[in-house]
C-alpha cells in the first residue's frame, strides 16, 4: 500500500472516527434523533475537508493498487468518507443529479472499476476484510453498538460461508456419498452458529442506538452520476450458495435471478466466481428427488435425506429469524414511531420501507419453501422428500 494510502487509512481509522462520534453523540442528545442538517457543522466541515486532502492526493497518485488488498482497502476507505458525508446530508441522491464530491467519486470509480466491483463500501469492508490492527477494526464510529453489529455480522457470515463450503464439498462427492453425512454435519453446526450470532445481537444491541447512529452510514449515494445501494448483509457469496445447492431458489426463477444480478458487483470478485459457478450445478434436492423413486428406502437414502432435511430446516429458521426478529426489531418497529419526512431514504437498499419488507419477506418464504401460490418456492417437492423418510413419517 502506498504511502498516501496508509496515510488516508490511518486518518479513518482515527480523527475520522472521532469526528463521526462527536456528531452521533450530538444527535443522540437530541429530542428528535433523526435532525441532522444544521447540527454540528464545523465538525461535519472538518470531516469533508481532511477527507478531501487525502483523496485528492491519492487521485492524483494514479496508480492506487499495489494488488488487490492495497486497492480493496483504498475502495474501503473512500467509500466510508463518501458513506459519512451522506449520513450527515452533505450530500443527498434525492436532491442532487451527481454527487457533489467529484474527486472522491473519480478516486472510487477508478478503484471500483479496476475490481470489478461498485464504487462504494460494501459489506466486505466492514466485515470479512475489514483487517484489525492492534485489535481495532475499521469503523464510522467508536460507538459500542457498532463495534457489536459490526463483529457479530461478520461472526454470522463466517458461519453462512461455512456451511456453504460444507455444501458445495457434497457437490463433488454426490449426495448419495456417506461422506456428505460429515459436511451436512458441518453445515447444520455453522448454521446453528449464525443463528447464535443474530441472537447476541438481538439480547445485547440497543435498537436506539443501531437505528439511529449505526443505520444511517448504510445509505444509498451518489458516485458521479449514479445512485448506489447501501451495503447489506447479505451481499457474499454463501448465503446465496446455500440457496441454490440446497435448492431452495432457482437459478432460473427470473425474481430470484434478478436477485442475484443486482448484487453481484457488491460482492468481491472471489465470491462473483463462485456464485457464477455455483449457478450452473444441480442442486441437492434435484438430485435426491430424482433418486426418490428407485432408491427411497436404501439405508443411504434415509440417512442422507433425513439430515439433508434438517440442513434446510436450520436455514428456513434462520431465514425466518433475519426477518421476524432482527429486521421487525431493529428497522420495523423503530421506524413506525418516525414521521413521514424522516422515513425518506431510510433503507440502505432504496426503495421504500414497506417494498423492502415484502421483497424480504419472499426470499424469508422462499428459504422457508414456505406453502405458497403467488410465488415460487420449493415446497411440495421438499414434500416429498420428506414423506419418503421414514421418521419423519411415522413422527
Amino acid at each position: 500500500m502506498s504511502s498516501r494510502a496508509l496515510a488516508f487509512e490511518h486518518w479513518i481509522r482515527t480523527a475520522f472516527v472521532q469526528m463521526n462520534t462527536e456528531l452521533e453523540n450530538l444527535y443522540f442528545a437530541q429530542t428528535n434523533r433523526a435532525q441532522v442538517i444544521g447540527r454540528g457543522d464545523p465538525i461535519k466541515a472538518a470531516l469533508r475537508d481532511e477527507g478531501h486532502t487525502y483523496v485528492v492526493a491519492l487521485l492524483a497518485e494514479g496508480n492506487t493498487g499495489e494488488g488487490f488488498d492495497s486497492a480493496l482497502g483504498v475502495l474501503g476507505s473512500v467509500g466510508l468518507y463518501l458513506g459519512a458525508l451522506r449520513r450527515h446530508e452533505l450530500s443527498n441522491p434525492a436532491r442532487e443529479e451527481r454527487s457533489p464530491f467529484p474527486e472522491a467519486s473519480s478516486l472510487a470509480l477508478h478503484v471500483g472499476a479496476s475490481l470489478g466491483m461498485a464504487p462504494r463500501f460494501s459489506t466486505a469492508h466492514l466485515a470479512t476484510h475489514n483487517r484489525a490492527r492492534a485489535g481495532i477494526r475499521k469503523s464510522f464510529t467508536s460507538l459500542a453498538d457498532e463495534f457489536l453489529f459490526i463483529d457479530e455480522n461478520t461472526r454470522g457470515i463466517l458461519s453462512l460461508q461455512r456451511a456453504a463450503d460444507a455444501i458445495t464439498s457434497i457437490v463433488h462427492l454426490g449426495v448419495t456419498n456417506p461422506v456428505a453425512i460429515v459436511m451436512l454435519d458441518v453445515a447444520k453446526q455453522a448454521l446453528r452458529d449464525a443463528m447464535q450470532a443474530n441472537d447476541r445481537l438481538v439480547k445485547k444491541l440497543d435498537v436506539e442506538r443501531f437505528f439511529h447512529c449505526v443505520r444511517p452510514y448504510y445509505k444509498p449515494y451518489r458516485v458521479g452520476r449514479q445512485e448506489y445501494r447501501g451495503a447489506n448483509a447479505g451481499d457474499f457469496s454463501g448465503i446465496n450458495e446455500l440457496d441454490l445447492l440446497l435448492g431452495l431458489c432457482r437459478a432460473n426463477d427470473p425474481y430470484y435471478t434478478q436477485l442475484l444480478a443486482d448484487k453481484m458487483l457488491f460482492m468481491l470478485p472471489s465470491d462473483q466466481a463462485r456464485l457464477r459457478d455455483c449457478m450452473t450445478r444441480t442442486s441437492l434436492l434435484d438430485e435426491l428427488l430424482e433418486l426418490l423413486v428407485e432408491h427411497e428406502n436404501a439405508d443411504w437414502f434415509q440417512h442422507n435425506a433425513r439430515a439433508y432435511l434438517e440442513v434446510c430446516d436450520l436455514f428456513g429458521q434462520a431465514a425466518a429469524q433475519h426477518h421476524d426478529v432482527l429486521v421487525k426489531r431493529f428497522i420495523e418497529e423503530p421506524a413506525a414511531r418516525l414521521t413521514e419526512q424522516d422515513l425518506q431514504g431510510i433503507t440502505a437498499s432504496g426503495p421504500p420501507l414497506p417494498v423492502l419488507l415484502r421483497s424480504l419477506e419472499v426470499l424469508r418464504d422462499m428459504r422457508l419453501a414456505a406453502d405458497r401460490r403467488d410465488i415460487s418456492t420449493r415446497h411440495d417437492d421438499l414434500a416429498k422428500i420428506r414423506s419418503a423418510v421414514h421418521e419423519l413419517k411415522s413422527g
